[in-house]
Protein backbone atom coordinates (compact mmCIF):
# COMPACT_ATOMS: atom_id res chain seq x y z
CA UNK A 1 0.00 0.00 0.00
CA UNK A 2 1.34 3.60 -0.66
CA UNK A 3 0.15 6.65 1.48
CA UNK A 4 1.33 10.16 0.62
CA UNK A 5 1.95 12.35 3.23
CA UNK A 6 1.35 16.57 1.96
CA UNK A 7 2.11 18.30 5.01
CA UNK A 8 3.24 22.47 6.06
CA UNK A 9 4.77 24.10 8.75
CA UNK A 10 5.35 27.48 10.10
CA UNK A 11 3.47 29.15 7.16
CA UNK A 12 3.33 32.07 9.99
CA UNK A 13 0.11 33.61 8.45
CA UNK A 14 1.60 33.71 4.76
CA UNK A 15 -2.01 32.95 3.20
CA UNK A 16 -1.51 34.05 -0.05
CA UNK A 17 1.33 31.56 -0.19
CA UNK A 18 -0.58 28.94 1.27
CA UNK A 19 -3.00 29.42 -1.34
CA UNK A 20 -0.42 28.23 -4.09
CA UNK A 21 0.21 25.31 -1.92
CA UNK A 22 -3.79 24.22 -2.22
CA UNK A 23 -3.12 24.60 -5.83
CA UNK A 24 -0.28 21.72 -5.65
CA UNK A 25 -2.09 20.13 -2.61
CA UNK A 26 -5.50 19.16 -4.73
CA UNK A 27 -2.85 18.13 -7.82
CA UNK A 28 -1.41 15.53 -5.79
CA UNK A 29 -4.04 14.43 -3.26
CA UNK A 30 -5.92 11.27 -3.70
CA UNK A 31 -7.93 9.07 -1.31
CA UNK A 32 -4.71 7.21 0.42
CA UNK A 33 -3.48 10.69 0.98
CA UNK A 34 -2.99 12.62 4.60
CA UNK A 35 -3.03 16.36 4.64
CA UNK A 36 -0.82 17.66 8.07
CA UNK A 37 -0.18 21.16 9.10
CA UNK A 38 2.90 21.25 12.01
CA UNK A 39 1.77 24.04 13.74
CA UNK A 40 2.65 28.43 13.38
CA UNK A 41 -0.11 28.42 10.71
CA UNK A 42 -1.67 31.06 12.14
CA UNK A 43 0.30 34.50 12.97
CA UNK A 44 -1.81 36.77 14.57
CA UNK A 45 -0.33 39.69 12.56
CA UNK A 46 -3.20 39.41 10.02
CA UNK A 47 -6.62 41.19 10.08
CA UNK A 48 -8.43 37.96 9.05
CA UNK A 49 -6.97 36.05 12.27
CA UNK A 50 -7.43 39.29 14.82
CA UNK A 51 -10.93 39.80 13.37
CA UNK A 52 -12.13 36.70 13.73
CA UNK A 53 -10.82 35.37 16.41
CA UNK A 54 -8.58 33.13 14.92
CA UNK A 55 -11.06 31.06 12.57
CA UNK A 56 -9.97 32.42 9.42
CA UNK A 57 -6.71 30.06 9.31
CA UNK A 58 -9.24 27.32 10.47
CA UNK A 59 -11.50 28.21 7.85
CA UNK A 60 -8.86 27.68 5.18
CA UNK A 61 -7.11 24.72 6.49
CA UNK A 62 -10.95 23.62 6.47
CA UNK A 63 -11.30 24.25 2.68
CA UNK A 64 -7.71 22.74 1.74
CA UNK A 65 -8.71 19.54 3.31
CA UNK A 66 -6.34 19.20 6.26
CA UNK A 67 -6.72 16.05 8.48
CA UNK A 68 -4.89 17.99 11.91
CA UNK A 69 -3.05 20.87 13.03
CA UNK A 70 -0.90 20.69 15.94
CA UNK A 71 -0.50 23.92 17.90
CA UNK A 72 2.14 25.82 17.30
CA UNK A 73 3.53 28.75 19.70
CA UNK A 74 1.71 31.23 18.16
CA UNK A 75 -1.21 29.04 17.47
CA UNK A 76 -0.80 29.11 22.10
CA UNK A 77 0.13 32.97 22.13
CA UNK A 78 -2.65 34.30 21.11
CA UNK A 79 -4.57 33.14 24.09
CA UNK A 80 -6.80 30.92 25.67
CA UNK A 81 -9.64 32.31 24.77
CA UNK A 82 -8.86 32.33 21.12
CA UNK A 83 -7.28 29.00 20.94
CA UNK A 84 -10.44 27.38 22.67
CA UNK A 85 -12.49 29.37 19.50
CA UNK A 86 -10.44 27.61 17.05
CA UNK A 87 -9.80 24.54 18.58
CA UNK A 88 -13.69 24.24 19.05
CA UNK A 89 -14.32 25.49 15.28
CA UNK A 90 -14.86 21.88 14.18
CA UNK A 91 -13.24 22.83 10.55
CA UNK A 92 -10.15 20.90 11.61
CA UNK A 93 -8.72 18.93 14.20
CA UNK A 94 -6.25 20.45 16.47
CA UNK A 95 -4.10 18.09 18.58
CA UNK A 96 -1.61 18.50 20.89
CA UNK A 97 -0.51 15.23 23.83
CA UNK A 98 1.55 18.32 26.06
CA UNK A 99 -0.67 21.27 26.22
CA UNK A 100 -2.99 21.92 29.35
CA UNK A 101 -4.48 24.91 31.30
CA UNK A 102 -2.56 26.12 33.92
CA UNK A 103 -4.08 23.39 36.92
CA UNK A 104 -3.37 20.50 33.73
CA UNK A 105 -7.05 20.60 33.31
CA UNK A 106 -7.82 20.01 29.50
CA UNK A 107 -8.24 22.93 26.95
CA UNK A 108 -11.37 22.80 25.25
CA UNK A 109 -11.91 20.81 21.80
CA UNK A 110 -8.17 20.32 22.24
CA UNK A 111 -7.16 16.30 21.58
CA UNK A 112 -3.89 14.61 21.79
CA UNK A 113 -4.10 12.29 19.13
CA UNK A 114 -6.56 11.01 16.28
CA UNK A 115 -6.56 8.13 14.54
CA UNK A 116 -7.68 8.07 10.62
CA UNK A 117 -7.92 5.56 8.13
CA UNK A 118 -6.32 5.41 4.70
CA UNK A 119 -6.21 2.72 2.49
CA UNK A 120 -7.12 -0.22 4.99
CA UNK A 121 -4.23 1.14 7.15
CA UNK A 122 -4.85 3.11 10.88
CA UNK A 123 -2.65 6.61 11.37
CA UNK A 124 -2.32 7.41 14.90
CA UNK A 125 -1.45 11.10 14.85
CA UNK A 126 -0.13 13.20 17.85
CA UNK A 127 0.56 16.43 18.84
CA UNK A 128 3.20 17.83 20.21
CA UNK A 129 3.85 22.13 21.24
CA UNK A 130 6.70 23.79 22.63
CA UNK A 131 7.52 24.06 26.29
CA UNK A 132 7.62 27.93 26.12
CA UNK A 133 5.57 28.26 29.35
CA UNK A 134 7.70 31.56 30.05
CA UNK A 135 4.88 33.45 28.39
CA UNK A 136 2.50 29.82 28.27
CA UNK A 137 2.05 30.72 32.06
CA UNK A 138 0.83 34.05 31.24
CA UNK A 139 -2.17 33.01 29.23
CA UNK A 140 -3.48 30.61 31.93
CA UNK A 141 -1.44 27.63 30.16
CA UNK A 142 1.51 25.24 30.17
CA UNK A 143 3.10 22.50 28.54
CA UNK A 144 4.39 19.28 29.82
CA UNK A 145 7.08 16.98 29.12
CA UNK A 146 6.44 16.05 25.48
CA UNK A 147 8.75 13.23 25.63
CA UNK A 148 6.73 11.25 28.74
CA UNK A 149 3.32 12.71 27.11
CA UNK A 150 4.27 10.65 23.89
CA UNK A 151 5.55 7.77 25.60
CA UNK A 152 1.92 7.72 27.47
CA UNK A 153 -0.11 8.63 24.27
CA UNK A 154 1.67 5.41 22.11
CA UNK A 155 1.35 3.01 25.49
CA UNK A 156 -3.02 4.25 25.51
CA UNK A 157 -3.32 3.47 22.01
CA UNK A 158 -1.20 0.50 21.43
CA UNK A 159 -3.09 -2.27 19.33
CA UNK A 160 -5.40 0.45 17.81
CA UNK A 161 -3.10 1.88 14.68
CA UNK A 162 -1.02 0.19 12.21
CA UNK A 163 1.41 3.61 11.64
CA UNK A 164 2.13 6.38 14.09
CA UNK A 165 2.63 9.92 13.06
CA UNK A 166 4.35 12.34 15.40
CA UNK A 167 3.08 16.04 14.58
CA UNK A 168 5.82 18.01 16.03
CA UNK A 169 6.14 21.81 17.12
CA UNK A 170 9.37 21.16 18.77
CA UNK A 171 11.82 21.73 16.21
CA UNK A 172 14.84 19.60 14.51
CA UNK A 173 16.96 19.43 17.42
CA UNK A 174 14.51 18.03 19.46
CA UNK A 175 12.72 15.40 17.12
CA UNK A 176 16.14 13.84 16.21
CA UNK A 177 16.11 13.35 19.88
CA UNK A 178 12.49 11.95 20.26
CA UNK A 179 13.65 9.45 16.94
CA UNK A 180 16.73 8.23 19.38
CA UNK A 181 14.38 7.47 21.86
CA UNK A 182 11.04 6.48 21.32
CA UNK A 183 11.26 3.33 19.11
CA UNK A 184 7.49 3.36 18.61
CA UNK A 185 7.54 6.63 16.31
CA UNK A 186 7.58 5.53 13.08
CA UNK A 187 6.72 9.14 11.11
CA UNK A 188 7.83 12.93 12.56
CA UNK A 189 6.30 15.54 10.27
CA UNK A 190 8.13 18.51 11.95
CA UNK A 191 8.34 22.42 12.51
CA UNK A 192 9.27 25.38 14.68
CA UNK A 193 12.67 25.25 13.69
CA UNK A 194 12.31 26.40 9.74
CA UNK A 195 14.22 23.72 8.51
CA UNK A 196 13.91 23.15 4.99
CA UNK A 197 15.14 19.31 4.26
CA UNK A 198 16.26 18.24 1.19
CA UNK A 199 15.22 15.02 1.53
CA UNK A 200 13.29 12.69 4.81
CA UNK A 201 15.93 11.16 6.80
CA UNK A 202 15.85 8.37 8.11
CA UNK A 203 17.45 8.34 12.41
CA UNK A 204 16.95 5.21 14.37
CA UNK A 205 13.90 3.69 12.69
CA UNK A 206 12.27 7.06 12.22
CA UNK A 207 11.49 9.04 8.80
CA UNK A 208 11.77 12.81 10.09
CA UNK A 209 10.64 15.53 7.77
CA UNK A 210 10.25 19.13 7.83
CA UNK A 211 9.39 21.60 5.59
CA UNK A 212 11.30 25.39 6.09
CA UNK A 213 8.73 28.41 6.53
CA UNK A 214 6.48 30.77 5.27
CA UNK A 215 4.66 28.54 3.05
CA UNK A 216 7.32 28.53 0.28
CA UNK A 217 7.49 24.75 -0.15
CA UNK A 218 5.01 21.96 -0.06
CA UNK A 219 6.34 18.78 2.01
CA UNK A 220 5.70 15.50 0.15
CA UNK A 221 6.59 12.05 2.10
CA UNK A 222 5.43 8.99 -0.12
CA UNK A 223 5.46 5.50 1.77
CA UNK A 224 5.22 2.25 1.07
CA UNK A 225 3.57 -0.36 3.41
CA UNK A 226 3.91 -3.88 3.64
CA UNK A 227 2.22 -6.00 6.30
CA UNK A 228 1.90 -2.68 8.12
CA UNK A 229 5.55 -1.67 8.42
CA UNK A 230 6.94 0.83 6.24
CA UNK A 231 9.40 -0.87 3.87
CA UNK A 232 10.11 2.19 1.66
CA UNK A 233 9.62 6.07 1.59
CA UNK A 234 10.58 9.43 -0.49
CA UNK A 235 10.49 12.83 0.96
CA UNK A 236 10.67 15.83 -0.99
CA UNK A 237 9.88 19.48 -0.72
CA UNK A 238 8.14 21.44 -3.48
CA UNK A 239 8.88 25.23 -3.90
CA UNK A 240 5.33 26.25 -5.09
CA UNK A 241 6.43 29.93 -6.12
CA UNK A 242 5.72 29.56 -9.72
CA UNK A 243 2.36 28.31 -8.93
CA UNK A 244 -1.52 29.99 -9.45
CA UNK A 245 -2.81 30.85 -6.37
CA UNK A 246 -6.23 28.17 -5.82
CA UNK A 247 -9.54 30.80 -6.23
CA UNK A 248 -11.18 28.76 -3.08
CA UNK A 249 -8.73 30.41 -0.81
CA UNK A 250 -8.21 33.53 -2.67
CA UNK A 251 -12.23 33.78 -2.35
CA UNK A 252 -12.19 32.66 1.12
CA UNK A 253 -9.80 35.51 2.25
CA UNK A 254 -11.27 37.69 0.87
CA UNK A 255 -14.64 36.79 2.72
CA UNK A 256 -12.81 36.90 6.16
CA UNK A 257 -11.54 40.27 5.06
CA UNK A 258 -14.01 41.41 4.73
CA UNK A 259 -15.29 39.99 8.12
CA UNK A 260 -12.63 41.29 10.20
CA UNK A 261 -12.47 44.44 8.97
CA UNK A 262 -15.80 44.79 9.80
CA UNK A 263 -15.33 43.78 13.69
CA UNK A 264 -11.96 45.60 14.06
CA UNK A 265 -13.16 48.97 12.23
CA UNK A 266 -14.92 50.34 15.14
CA UNK A 267 -13.75 53.35 17.19
CA UNK A 268 -12.41 53.24 19.88
CA UNK A 269 -11.87 56.93 20.79
CA UNK A 270 -10.43 60.02 18.99
CA UNK A 271 -6.80 61.90 19.30
CA UNK A 272 -6.68 65.84 18.75
CA UNK A 273 -3.34 65.43 16.94
CA UNK A 274 -0.98 63.85 14.32
CA UNK A 275 0.96 61.75 16.25
CA UNK A 276 3.63 60.93 13.89
CA UNK A 277 6.55 57.79 13.38
CA UNK A 278 10.06 57.49 12.45
CA UNK A 279 12.51 54.86 11.92
CA UNK A 280 15.34 56.84 12.06
CA UNK A 281 14.71 60.07 13.91
CA UNK A 282 12.78 60.45 17.78
CA UNK A 283 9.23 60.26 17.18
CA UNK A 284 6.38 61.08 19.47
CA UNK A 285 4.47 57.94 18.91
CA UNK A 286 7.09 55.59 19.93
CA UNK A 287 8.15 58.23 22.68
CA UNK A 288 4.31 57.64 23.92
CA UNK A 289 4.82 53.85 24.24
CA UNK A 290 8.12 54.09 26.20
CA UNK A 291 6.24 56.09 28.79
CA UNK A 292 3.50 53.87 28.77
CA UNK A 293 6.01 51.06 29.33
CA UNK A 294 6.91 52.98 32.19
CA UNK A 295 4.07 53.74 33.81
CA UNK A 296 2.60 49.70 33.18
CA UNK A 297 5.82 47.99 34.58
CA UNK A 298 7.76 49.02 37.69
CA UNK A 299 10.74 50.66 36.51
CA UNK A 300 13.86 52.81 36.59
CA UNK A 301 13.23 53.72 33.04
CA UNK A 302 12.28 52.08 29.42
CA UNK A 303 13.59 51.55 26.50
CA UNK A 304 11.81 50.57 22.94
CA UNK A 305 12.62 50.29 20.06
CA UNK A 306 10.97 52.41 17.36
CA UNK A 307 10.83 49.41 14.65
CA UNK A 308 8.58 47.86 16.66
CA UNK A 309 6.23 50.36 15.36
CA UNK A 310 5.27 50.92 11.56
CA UNK A 311 3.62 53.88 11.68
CA UNK A 312 1.80 56.52 13.46
CA UNK A 313 -1.45 57.54 13.95
CA UNK A 314 -3.63 60.64 12.37
CA UNK A 315 -5.62 63.08 14.09
CA UNK A 316 -9.20 61.51 14.84
CA UNK A 317 -10.53 57.75 15.20
CA UNK A 318 -8.46 55.36 16.45
CA UNK A 319 -9.25 51.45 15.58
CA UNK A 320 -8.62 48.25 16.24
CA UNK A 321 -7.54 47.52 13.01
CA UNK A 322 -5.57 50.78 13.08
CA UNK A 323 -3.97 49.69 16.06
CA UNK A 324 -2.94 46.39 14.06
CA UNK A 325 -1.52 47.91 11.05
CA UNK A 326 0.68 49.76 12.98
CA UNK A 327 2.02 47.33 15.69
CA UNK A 328 1.76 44.09 14.75
CA UNK A 329 4.45 42.02 16.11
CA UNK A 330 2.87 39.88 18.81
CA UNK A 331 5.36 41.30 21.89
CA UNK A 332 5.02 41.28 25.16
CA UNK A 333 6.06 44.11 28.25
CA UNK A 334 8.81 42.91 29.66
CA UNK A 335 10.95 43.85 32.73
CA UNK A 336 14.71 43.36 33.02
CA UNK A 337 17.71 44.04 35.09
CA UNK A 338 20.75 45.39 33.05
CA UNK A 339 23.67 47.44 34.12
CA UNK A 340 23.96 50.98 32.79
CA UNK A 341 27.50 50.16 30.66
CA UNK A 342 25.10 47.50 28.12
CA UNK A 343 22.06 50.15 28.30
CA UNK A 344 24.92 52.55 27.23
CA UNK A 345 26.27 50.56 24.58
CA UNK A 346 22.75 50.14 22.90
CA UNK A 347 21.96 54.19 22.70
CA UNK A 348 25.42 54.91 21.14
CA UNK A 349 24.49 51.68 18.62
CA UNK A 350 20.89 53.70 18.36
CA UNK A 351 22.57 57.18 17.02
CA UNK A 352 23.87 55.49 13.70
CA UNK A 353 21.21 55.59 10.76
CA UNK A 354 22.36 52.10 8.93
CA UNK A 355 21.86 50.23 12.59
CA UNK A 356 18.27 51.53 12.42
CA UNK A 357 17.85 50.59 9.05
CA UNK A 358 19.05 46.87 9.75
CA UNK A 359 16.50 44.52 9.36
CA UNK A 360 14.47 43.83 12.20
CA UNK A 361 13.35 40.32 11.87
CA UNK A 362 13.76 38.34 15.25
CA UNK A 363 11.69 35.87 17.13
CA UNK A 364 8.24 37.63 17.53
CA UNK A 365 8.98 41.06 15.52
CA UNK A 366 6.74 41.70 12.58
CA UNK A 367 7.49 44.66 11.24
CA UNK A 368 10.60 46.13 8.90
CA UNK A 369 14.00 47.86 10.37
CA UNK A 370 15.15 47.82 13.78
CA UNK A 371 14.64 51.42 14.34
CA UNK A 372 15.70 54.10 16.97
CA UNK A 373 15.87 53.42 20.97
CA UNK A 374 13.56 55.39 22.63
CA UNK A 375 13.27 56.18 26.42
CA UNK A 376 11.01 57.47 28.83
CA UNK A 377 10.26 60.98 29.76
CA UNK A 378 12.89 60.85 32.65
CA UNK A 379 15.44 59.78 30.32
CA UNK A 380 17.52 63.01 28.98
CA UNK A 381 20.13 61.70 26.19
CA UNK A 382 22.99 64.21 25.22
CA UNK A 383 25.10 63.86 22.28
CA UNK A 384 27.20 65.07 19.04
CA UNK A 385 25.66 62.87 16.75
CA UNK A 386 28.54 60.18 16.65
CA UNK A 387 29.03 60.30 20.61
CA UNK A 388 27.54 60.06 23.37
CA UNK A 389 28.35 62.55 26.16
CA UNK A 390 25.96 62.10 28.69
CA UNK A 391 22.73 59.81 29.96
CA UNK A 392 20.94 61.47 32.78
CA UNK A 393 17.84 59.52 34.78
CA UNK A 394 15.84 61.63 37.14
CA UNK A 395 18.42 64.28 36.40
CA UNK A 396 21.45 61.89 38.13
CA UNK A 397 23.73 60.27 35.44
CA UNK A 398 23.72 56.95 34.72
CA UNK A 399 26.35 54.81 35.96
CA UNK A 400 27.95 52.59 34.48
CA UNK A 401 28.36 49.58 37.28
CA UNK A 402 24.71 50.26 38.96
CA UNK A 403 22.05 47.91 37.85
CA UNK A 404 18.74 49.51 36.22
CA UNK A 405 15.69 48.31 36.84
CA UNK A 406 14.12 48.29 32.67
CA UNK A 407 10.48 48.34 31.15
CA UNK A 408 11.22 47.28 27.10
CA UNK A 409 10.18 44.20 24.81
CA UNK A 410 11.09 40.86 24.90
CA UNK A 411 12.98 41.51 21.52
CA UNK A 412 15.15 43.75 23.47
CA UNK A 413 15.38 41.48 26.21
CA UNK A 414 16.72 39.00 23.75
CA UNK A 415 19.76 41.40 22.56
CA UNK A 416 17.92 41.17 19.12
CA UNK A 417 19.40 44.09 17.30
CA UNK A 418 20.69 45.79 20.03
CA UNK A 419 23.41 42.94 21.16
CA UNK A 420 24.23 44.79 24.97
CA UNK A 421 21.20 44.52 25.65
CA UNK A 422 21.24 40.93 26.19
CA UNK A 423 23.36 41.01 29.28
CA UNK A 424 20.68 41.38 31.26
CA UNK A 425 19.04 39.00 34.51
CA UNK A 426 15.51 38.80 36.41
CA UNK A 427 13.46 39.52 32.87
CA UNK A 428 9.86 39.34 33.82
CA UNK A 429 7.00 39.14 30.86
CA UNK A 430 3.76 41.19 31.12
CA UNK A 431 0.30 39.16 29.37
CA UNK A 432 -0.79 41.47 27.33
CA UNK A 433 0.98 42.54 23.90
CA UNK A 434 2.85 45.74 23.27
CA UNK A 435 -0.04 47.08 21.02
CA UNK A 436 -2.93 46.70 24.12
CA UNK A 437 -0.83 48.82 26.51
CA UNK A 438 -0.38 51.37 23.38
CA UNK A 439 -4.28 51.25 22.71
CA UNK A 440 -4.62 52.20 25.96
CA UNK A 441 -2.44 55.09 26.78
CA UNK A 442 -3.11 56.82 23.31
CA UNK A 443 -6.31 57.73 24.93
CA UNK A 444 -4.55 59.52 27.84
CA UNK A 445 -4.28 63.02 26.76
CA UNK A 446 -1.56 63.53 29.27
CA UNK A 447 0.50 60.75 27.83
CA UNK A 448 -0.03 62.07 24.30
CA UNK A 449 1.02 65.86 25.19
CA UNK A 450 4.13 64.54 27.15
CA UNK A 451 5.26 62.31 23.64
CA UNK A 452 5.95 65.59 22.05
CA UNK A 453 9.13 66.11 24.79
CA UNK A 454 12.63 65.09 22.70
CA UNK A 455 14.68 62.66 25.13
CA UNK A 456 17.56 62.69 22.53
CA UNK A 457 19.51 66.43 23.01
CA UNK A 458 22.06 67.56 20.74
CA UNK A 459 24.53 69.35 21.57
CA UNK A 460 26.41 71.13 19.25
Amino acid sequence: MNIRILHTNDVHSRFENFAKIVTKVKELKSENTIILDAGDFSDFMRLELQGTNGKAGCSLLNLAAYDAITVGNNEGFAGLDILETMTTSNFVPFISCNLYRSDLSHIKGLKKSIIIDRGGLRFLIIGASPQYNEFFSLLNMHATDYMEEIKQELEENRGKYDISILLSHLGIKEDTEIAQNIDEIDIIIGGHSHTLMEEAEKINGTIIHQSGSYGEHLGVLDIEVVDGKIVNFRGENIKIESLTMDKDITDELLKQKDIAIENLSQPLYEVDRHIWHDVVEENPITNLLADALKDVVNCDFSIINSGILSGGIRKGEVSNKKLLEISPSPLNPTYMEIKGEYIKKALKLSLQADVCLQDGRGSGFRGRYLGRLHVSNNVVIEHNGKNLLKVLIDGEELEEEKTYRIATSDYLQRGTGYPSLANNCNERYNPEYIRDVLRDYLSKKEFVEKCFMDRWKKII
